[in-house]
């Protein structure tokens, strides 16, 4: 791995009016790396993910995205950096279809101005003809080929899961979040996530942060796992560093 990390926070800290939500959080990640952020609810998790996504403006803190400060940008500047994330509570258009989805989640690559699109340009043609390719190869890649056609709220859950993380792809991210992915999922689509994330890493060279309650899933594709309670870092470490630490047996995990 790089010694430059690829995602920096430093002294992140997210006050709610009286409430410190968040409180001095540090921690870096290395180019396609797979990393964790665990804690009981409401130790802070969800917040830390919102002023990384720039859906908040964290009240003190540096959060730097290959070394350039993206905290408080806004999530859609956020986004044009190459850092993009999915949500606990899947978030589709879900009266379009699964095929529309992907169309309209790259429509800040389509370079083709009002006029191109009113008059059909070559132009115009070629990018909706790309478009569409690029579609297709990721309903493949996730297995939602057969779907295409199908209004996304009416794909079973997992599929939506995957979707969502398609939807993502296809903006071609230098940073994935994902907000609880194995939430509603079965054993078997969850033991199916973790071959996902291990294939978005190996085949696509994207660099993986995520919240999860599923301590197995966690475990199990995480090469480190920060640990928080109460808006504070606890415990930073490997899985099996992390599975040993008293703080973390206490706080999290049960104590014996």
């Amino acid at each position: 791995m790089s010694a430059t990390p690829l995602l920096e926070i430093d002294n992140l800290s997210m006050r709610f009016g009286g409430l410190l939500a968040v409180d001095g959080v540090a921690f870096a990640i290395q180019e396609r790396e797979i990393f964790a952020i665990i804690g009981p609810n409401g130790a802070g998790k969800t917040t830390v993910f919102n002023c990384i996504s720039g859906f908040y403006r964290p009240s003190t803190g540096r959060i730097a995205l290959e070394g350039q400060n993206i905290a408080g940008l806004g999530s859609h500047t956020v986004a044009t950096h190459g850092l993009v994330r999915t949500f606990q509570n899947v978030r589709l258009f879900k009266h379009m279809t699964v095929l529309e989805n992907l169309l309209v989640a790259q429509h800040r690559h389509v370079r083709t101005g009002l006029l191109a699109g009113l008059f059909k340009t070559r132009a115009y043609r070629q990018a909706e003809e790309q478009a569409i390719e690029n579609a297709l190869h990721w309903l493949d890649e996730m297995g939602l080929r057969e779907f295409a056609n199908r209004e996304a709220g009416n794909l079973a859950y997992g599929h939506q899961r995957r979707l969502e993380i398609a939807r993502c792809m296809i903006t071609r991210p230098r940073v994935l979040m994902l907000d609880e992915p194995a939430a509603g999922l079965n054993p078997q689509e969850k033991k199916d996530l973790q071959g996902l994330i291990y294939q978005l890493r190996e085949q696509h060279g994207v660099t993986v942060l995520l919240i999860e309650h599923d301590m197995g899933l966690v475990m199990g594709v995480s090469e480190r796992i920060l640990v928080m309670e109460y808006g504070k870092p606890i415990a930073l470490g490997t899985p099996q560093a992390i599975r040993n630490d008293e703080r973390v047996i206490k706080a999290y995990l049960g104590e014996e």
